[in-house]
C-alpha cells in the first residue's frame, strides 16, 4: 500500500440533497451519477458522496448511526476578503454557518459551514 490518499468518499442517508448542495453550492461539477454514488470533478483527490446502503452487503459497520465530527474538508479562497464574502455566499444558498470568519493565531483567516448531513467545513486563506 501507498501512504496516498486516492478518494474521499462522504457516506450519506440523503443522497439528493447531498449531490445539489456539492454541485449548486459549493460548485462541483459531477463527474459520474450513478444516483447511489456521484463522483464530482476535483483537481487531485478524486471526490465522490454514495448512499451508506451500498455498502451494507459488505460490512454490518456501516449500519451504525454515525455520531460526531469524523472528517472536515478545508477549501481554499483566493484573499482573505474572498472568506468573508465566500461564507456569506455559501450561508446564502444553504450552507449551515457555524462559525463566522476570523483570523487565527497560524495566519490564516477561516469560516466553518456544515453541509446537508451537518459534516463541518472550513473556508481560508493565509493572511499575508
Amino acid at each position: 500500500m501507498k501512504a496516498e490518499i486516492n478518494l474521499i468518499t462522504i457516506w450519506t442517508d440523503k443522497i439528493d440533497r447531498m449531490r445539489n448542495f456539492y454541485n449548486q453550492v459549493l460548485g462541483f461539477r459531477i463527474k459520474n451519477d450513478l444516483g447511489n454514488y456521484v463522483e464530482f470533478e476535483n483537481n487531485g483527490v478524486r471526490f465522490a458522496i454514495c448512499m451508506r446502503n451500498v455498502m451494507y452487503s459488505y460490512s454490518d459497520e456501516y449500519r451504525k448511526k454515525v455520531v460526531g465530527q469524523a472528517f472536515e474538508l478545508a477549501f481554499p479562497c483566493e484573499n482573505p476578503d474572498d472568506v468573508d464574502e465566500a461564507f456569506k455566499k455559501l450561508v446564502t444558498m444553504g450552507a449551515t454557518p457555524v462559525h463566522q470568519p476570523q483570523n487565527m493565531p497560524w495566519n490564516r483567516r477561516t469560516a466553518l459551514f456544515a453541509d446537508p448531513d451537518g459534516n463541518i467545513h472550513e473556508i481560508f486563506s493565509e493572511i499575508i
